[in-house]
């Protein structure tokens, strides 16, 4: 089951880390097999307020997630990016059915209709 790396960057300020970040944040997703879905676009706010930065990554598992973002490439990079900008960052599973419907995790939670 796929997995993903969300970010969520706020008050970015450019300057040469971020530059070095950009350079290098490809080739740590290289060995774990992650690919951007979401990088370098504005979201479209319909509820709430975000007035920064999204960024999606997929990894082919959690563990592949996990494994990316604890390795030793990737923490050299993290305080490049903290340092410049207010950031979360969280790691997730997707979905495991191809055709998944949203009733479905009522039978998971155990609710009934």
């Amino acid at each position: 089951m796929s997995a993903y790396a969300v970010g969520l960057l706020s008050d970015l300020r450019w300057g040469p880390d971020i530059v070095t970040y950009l350079q290098r944040i490809d080739a740590s997703l290289e060995p774990f097999d992650g690919a951007f879905l979401v990088h370098g676009t504005r979201a479209e706010v319909k509820e709430g307020v975000f007035d920064g930065d999204c960024i999606i990554i997929r990894f082919p598992s959690m563990e592949q997630a996990r494994a990316w973002y604890d390795s030793p490439t990737y923490a050299a990079l993290i305080p490049l990016r903290t340092q410049h900008a207010k950031s979360t960052v969280f790691l997730l599973d997707g979905v495991a059915e191809p055709n998944y419907r949203a009733e479905s995790l009522l039978g998971k939670l155990g609710v009934s209709v």
